[in-house]
């Protein structure tokens, strides 16, 4: 299983609606909306994974 960069939906990767590869990674997404607003800005949802991850560090 995959999150959802946008939504943070989980998401099957066999079974993701879109995805996307950012920087050498594959995302994947739940709808094709999310796949559009992290491709129009990508770092903000990563951003947001890594406040996350570190606590705001």
């Amino acid at each position: 299983m995959a999150t959802d960069p946008v939504c943070k939906m989980e998401v099957e990767e066999t079974k993701a609606a879109a995805t996307s590869e950012y920087k050498g990674k594959k995302y994947y997404f739940c709808a094709a909306g999310c796949k559009k607003a992290f491709d129009q800005n990508p770092e903000k949802y990563l951003a947001e994974e890594k406040t996350k991850l570190t606590g705001g560090e």
